[in-house]
C-alpha cells in the first residue's frame, strides 16, 4: 500500500516521502496515529503543494544535524568497565553505554544512530561513527578504561595523604616530650 508520511517515522521515513509499506502497517499504525495519509492522486495533489514545507523542514534538519556534528567532533567519551585478564572486558561496551555516556556530556544522541563495526571486547582508544543524518556524520572518540584503575587512582592518592598525615602526627609527638625536658631544665 502505498503512503504519504506526515512526519518522519523510524525505520519507515522522512517526512513527505511516498512509500510502499505493507497493509497491515499503513492501516493498523500510520493512518491511525495520522502519521500517513494513503497516496492516492487528490492526496498527491496536495503534497505536491506542500512540497516547499516539507523542504524547509528537511534543511532544518540537515542544519540541525551539522551543528550537533560540529559539537561532537571533538567529544572524548570515557567509559568506565570492568576487565579481566590482558584487558579484556566482561562483556562488551555497547551502543547503549555509548549514548548513555554522550547524553551526560549534554548531547543527545540515539544509540540506533551509533555505528559499531564491532563490539568493542578490550580496553583501549575506538573512533566512533554517528550517523546523525543521511548526509552528516559525526565522529567522536571512545575510551575504554579499567573501573578498578580509575578507583586506585584516588585511594592511593588518599593513602598517601593519610600516611603522610600519620607521619607529621608522630613528628608533633617526638617533638613535645623534647619540649617538656627543655622547660623542666
Amino acid at each position: 500500500m502505498k503512503v504519504i508520511l506526515t512526519t518522519d517515522v523510524d525505520y519507515v521515513g522522512y517526512m513527505g516521502e511516498i512509500k510502499d509499506v505493507k497493509r497491515g502497517l499503513a492501516r493498523n499504525f500510520l493512518l491511525p496515529k495520522k502519521l500517513a495519509v494513503e497516496a492516492t492522486p487528490g492526496n498527491i495533489k496536495v503534497w505536491d503543494q506542500k512540497q516547499k514545507i516539507v523542504e524547509k523542514h528537511q534543511i532544518n534538519r540537515k542544519e540541525d544535524a551539522e551543528s550537533l556534528s560540529a559539537g561532537l567532533s571533538n567529544l572524548i567519551c570515557t567509559i568506565k568497565v570492568k576487565v579481566g585478564e590482558e584487558g579484556k572486558l566482561f562483556g562488551s561496551v555497547t551502543t547503549q553505554n555509548i549514548s548513555d555516556e554522550i547524553a551526560a556530556k549534554g548531547f543527545k544522541v540515539s544509540k540506533k544512530d551509533i555505528v559499531l563495526d564491532s563490539p568493542i571486547k578490550e580496553t583501549g582508544s575506538y573512533d566512533v561513527i554517528i550517523k546523525i543524518h543521511p548526509e552528516v556524520k559525526a565522529s567522536i572518540k571512545v575510551e575504554v578504561v579499567n573501573e578498578e584503575e580509575q578507583a586506585q587512582a584516588p585511594q592511593e592518592s588518599a593513602a598517601a595523604s593519610e600516611t603522610e598525615t600519620a607521619a607529621s602526627e608522630a613528628k608533633t609527638d617526638q617533638d613535645e616530650p623534647q619540649q617538656e625536658q627543655e622547660n623542666q631544665e
